[in-house]
Order: structure tokens, then C-alpha cells, then sequence
């Protein structure tokens, strides 16, 4: 095996046994008859769920591995395993190195003790002495910013704090795999922050094995060097960060509605909206595109009666309901029938989730209006080699990069 390596998995499985009610007898006499002739039988049966396939993969020292996937993709049942949490129904794994974890609130504390307590239990759990806990010591309680509650039981701690000080340990008591999940997401945003950074200090400067599943994919392109895609329980692509997110946002616009049924409206209206579209400007069908990519709006809308001057128009609001842009159709005079009209959005959106308000007047008099239905989702990872910013101030990204110019001293 080569030295290069800290973590090796070679056809790693799980499976769980799911228990599922059986029919139950609906009266006392179908209860008893039940039990004279099946006394032993449970009333639950149990199902096998796979919750990993045939995972194979590696990772190299100093590699900092972003894992992505859906909801249920397996991400935090390969984490527990790899952490020794539970055990693997088939596979072998071999890990390089000592593992710091720090999966959910408060791993491997013991609620009785105090801070100070935890942190050379944790210590000793991973195998330190007591001498190499105290050189870090001091770092750990700065850096968790608790030092007014370190002889304090964590039972009686925050669940921010619980995280300040779990992570503080793991990043800290210099393991060679360093495994987080996004219990992150519990502490404030400064916080967060400071987390991120220290994991980039401990990757790529001391060279610790880093394993971090995110649903937060800018966080994932700043911080990691490769990416591993989990979908359904299998391994789908492990590589270049960016090659990885694309094809996770692939697999992710697949499950996404591009198109939305809408509400009749007003009874007996002259006329009324059916249907929003979304696609790509290739005229596939799509309900997520990357930031900075144009897409194209379709509208279909019917009209009862004859009427004069009707505009159809489309408008983006933010999920906080905050409108953000409205296309109008030019004015026409449209008989009773079918008709459709497309609007081109070529605004660069930050990253974030839209939806919907549509309306159809005529005569500049409002006839169809509703607010707030459909969706579309601007991702973080940007067309190319990623021009834009997925996050920022304001809901739009600038596409201006001027250089930066040297000037002479004020």
C-alpha cells in the first residue's frame, strides 16, 4: 500500500434493517384467532435498505475531500463508518492515521464533565498524552471562546457552544484525518468563518487529511482540493472540485420541476394562465442553472374571449417575496385561444432560489394575477472557470473584474 495514502475503501456496503407494520387484527376476535394460531409472530416485519453500494475510493495525505450529494445520498452513513462509529455490513477500509471527527453536537463528550474535562478526555480518546493535550490547551479554549464556562458541565452549554468547543478539539489535537459534517452550520456565521479557515490551515499547512460534507458549494470549491460525488448510496464521480459539482448539479437539475401548473384564477376571467416553462437556451427543460447562465422563461396562456391590448407578463421574486424583475409581452389583440410567450433572462442572479409572479392584463387592467408559484434555482458554481462570486452583498453578481492598479503613496 502505498504511503501516499490516508484513507482506502474497497467495496464498503451498509445495510439497515427498516421495521414495517404488519396488518393488524381489527377486532378482539380477529386478535385472539390471530394469536392462537401464530403465538410467536411480531407485529412488525422488517426491510433491508441500502444505505451504501460498493463503495470504493482513496484519498491521499493532505488532500481535503469536499463529499456531495443529495439528501440520502449516504454521505453521513460513509462519515460514521469511516469515524468507527458503526461498522460496515461488507468492505474494508484502512485508515493512516489518527481520525478526529466531529459529526454532530457534542461527539464524544461526556455531558457531566466540564470543558476543561472534555477536552483531555477527547484527548485521550484519540490516543494523546497528557502533555501533548496541554501544549494545545490554551489554543483550543481561545479559539472556542469559552473560557468563562470551561469549568462549567457541557450539559448545561449552548448548542453553539457545544459546537465551538467540539470542533476547537478536533481541529486542534493534531490528528492526520480530521472528519466534519455540516454540524458546522450550528454555530453563527463568524463562527463558520473561523472554522473554515482553521481547516485550511490544518490541510494545507500541516498536512491533515481532511473529509468535509457540505451542501454549500462555494464553501466546497474555496476549501477543497477534490471532490467525491454520492448518489443513492454509490460512488458517481471522484476528481477535480469542479468537474464533480457539475456533474452533482446535473444529477440535481434532473430531480428539479421545470415546469409548474398554475392556479385558475378569478372565475368566469376572460382569461388565465396554465402553465410557467423553464429551460436553457439549448430548449431543454430545466428548474436550476448555473450562475451566469442565460435561461428562457415560456408562458402559456389561454384567452376566452376576444379581447384588445393584452400583455402577459413574468416576474422573478426572491424566496423572501422581494420582487426582483418583471419581463411585459408587447401589446396585442388576441382572439379566444391558446397562446404562449417567452421572456429571456440573461440577469446575473446571485446564487439563491426564485420564485415566480405571473399576470395577464388587458387594457392595462389586471385579469390573471398570482404571486409566489414555481421555482428556479441559481446554483454556486458559475459557466467556465467560474467568472462570478456566488455570494456577496445584493442579489445580483457583477460581472465587472477590473484590474488592480498600483498608484503612488497619499
Amino acid at each position: 500500500m502505498s504511503s501516499e495514502l490516508a484513507i482506502s475503501v474497497r467495496g464498503v456496503g451498509k445495510t439497515f434493517q427498516i421495521a414495517r407494520p404488519q396488518a393488524r387484527s381489527t377486532t378482539l376476535a380477529e386478535l385472539l384467532i390471530s394469536r392462537l394460531r401464530r403465538p410467536l409472530r411480531a407485529d412488525t416485519a422488517t426491510t433491508d435498505f441500502e444505505a451504501l453500494r460498493d463503495v470504493d475510493f482513496e484519498v491521499k495525505r493532505g488532500t481535503v475531500l469536499g463529499i456531495v450529494g443529495r439528501n440520502g445520498a449516504g454521505k453521513s452513513t460513509l462519515l460514521k463508518i469511516l469515524s468507527q462509529i458503526t461498522p460496515p455490513t461488507r468492505g474494508e477500509i484502512d485508515l493512516y492515521g489518527r481520525v478526529g471527527s466531529l459529526l454532530e453536537v457534542g461527539t464524544g463528550f461526556h455531558p457531566e464533565l466540564t470543558g476543561r474535562e472534555n477536552i483531555y478526555l477527547n484527548g485521550a480518546i484519540l490516543g494523546m498524552n497528557r502533555r501533548e493535550i496541554a501544549r494545545e490547551f490554551d489554543s483550543i479554549v481561545a479559539f472556542a471562546e469559552i473560557e468563562e464556562f470551561l469549568d462549567t458541565p457541557v450539559k448545561r452549554y449552548s448548542s453553539g457552544m457545544y459546537v465551538r468547543l467540539a470542533f476547537a478539539v478536533a481541529a486542534h489535537l493534531r490528528t492526520e484525518i480530521l472528519i466534519v459534517d455540516e454540524v458546522l452550520a450550528v454555530g453563527d456565521l463568524a463562527f463558520q468563518r473561523k472554522c473554515l479557515g482553521k481547516m485550511d490551515e490544518v490541510a494545507h499547512q500541516e498536512g491533515t487529511t481532511v473529509l468535509f460534507v457540505s451542501h454549500q458549494l462555494s464553501t466546497v470549491r474555496k476549501l477543497c482540493t477534490e471532490a467525491l460525488l454520492l448518489d443513492r448510496g454509490s460512488v458517481v464521480m471522484q476528481g477535480g472540485v469542479e468537474a464533480v459539482l457539475a456533474r452533482y448539479l446535473q444529477i440535481n437539475t434532473e430531480a428539479l420541476v421545470a415546469t409548474t401548473e398554475l392556479p385558475p384564477g378569478v372565475a368566469n376571467a376572460p382569461a388565465r394562465a396554465r402553465a410557467v416553462h423553464t429551460f436553457n437556451l439549448g430548449g431543454e427543460p430545466s428548474g436550476q442553472f448555473l450562475l451566469g447562465e442565460p435561461w428562457r422563461i415560456r408562458l402559456d396562456f389561454e384567452i376566452t374571449s376576444a379581447l384588445t391590448h393584452v400583455i402577459a407578463a413574468a416576474g422573478l421574486r426572491s424566496i423572501d417575496g422581494t420582487p426582483l424583475i418583471t419581463w411585459w409581452s408587447a401589446p396585442q389583440d388576441l382572439a379566444s385561444g391558446q397562446y404562449s410567450v417567452e421572456f429571456l433572462c440573461e440577469v446575473p442572479f446571485s446564487a439563491g432560489l426564485l420564485n415566480f409572479a405571473i399576470g395577464i392584463s388587458a387594457h392595462e387592467r389586471s385579469i390573471y394575477y398570482v404571486e409566489g408559484v414555481g421555482s428556479v434555482t441559481i446554483s454556486e458554481v458559475a459557466v467556465g472557470e467560474q467568472p462570478l462570486r456566488a455570494s456577496g452583498t445584493g442579489v445580483l453578481a457583477s460581472t465587472q473584474r477590473p484590474p488592480i492598479t498600483p498608484r503612488a503613496s497619499l
